[in-house]
């Protein structure tokens, strides 16, 4: 009985530990998280059409991708988003393979930003 316990257990703590973090784009506010990394993962020209104020462009279809996030610090809290949420869903598990502790995928994207 105790060993099913303890596989419950530490069952549970995997599964909980190994989900993703996310949060609806339109809850997301820049003045709650100051300290954090925001990463749009949009291509440039995307980008150039409009983004969340101080986030940065690294393109999620860029062949350095995985360079280019090498810069940031592992341990600060780094939020993602994209278009719709499919690409940042992409980064955001990259991130945390990578070794990243804090990856949170804004839902909903750009669009359902700019719809709110």
């Amino acid at each position: 009985m105790k060993l099913f316990f303890l596989s419950f257990t530490l069952l549970f703590l995997f599964f909980s530990c190994s989900q993703n973090k996310a949060l609806h784009i339109t809850e997301f506010s820049r003045k709650n998280t100051n300290n954090a990394i925001l990463i749009d993962v949009r291509t440039p020209i995307e980008y150039a059409e409009g983004h969340l104020e101080n986030a940065k462009n690294i393109n999620w279809f860029d062949k350095n991708f995985e360079e280019q996030v090498k810069s940031l610090d592992k341990e600060e809290t780094i939020y993602v988003y994209c278009k719709a949420g499919g690409r940042s869903a992409k980064a955001q598990q990259k991130l945390l393979d990578m070794g990243y502790k804090n990856v949170i995928n804004l839902e909903g994207g750009y669009l359902a930003f700019m719809a709110k």
